[in-house]
């Protein structure tokens, strides 16, 4: 019997779930700074609220595009400036929650028979 193991690496969802959770925990840390707190809210403000850069009524691809990349930036600044030891405290932790609970992630090959004939 050959047992092997298949390890499943994230595509680009994966790593934008992890980006989010990174940056929900970086938020509830009392460790970040309360102002450096305001990157990611202003972000999610200029999504939510009217005024764009570019408007989406007319040019709507570039006009989602700039939202999509404020988000982007508003983010990666916010975890580029949070104390570096808390990030990589935070990251550590969701990688051993996404490939150890459990053993999430890995395909095993294996046999199975039926013990009740």
């Amino acid at each position: 019997m050959n047992n092997r193991k298949i390890v499943q690496k994230g595509g680009v969802m994966s790593d934008l779930v992890k980006q989010v959770k990174l940056v929900a925990r970086l938020m509830g840390d009392r460790r970040v700074s309360g102002m450096l707190k305001l990157l990611p809210i202003a972000s999610i403000a200029y999504l939510i609220l009217p005024i764009d850069f570019i408007p989406g009524g007319l040019v709507t691809v570039v006009g989602a595009l700039d939202d999509a990349a404020v988000l982007w930036i508003g983010s990666t600044f916010f975890i580029e400036l949070c104390p570096p030891d808390v990030v990589r405290e935070h990251r550590q932790a969701l990688d051993m929650e996404s490939s150890g609970s459990a053993d999430a992630g890995e395909i095993i090959d294996a046999e199975s028979r039926d013990l009740n004939s």
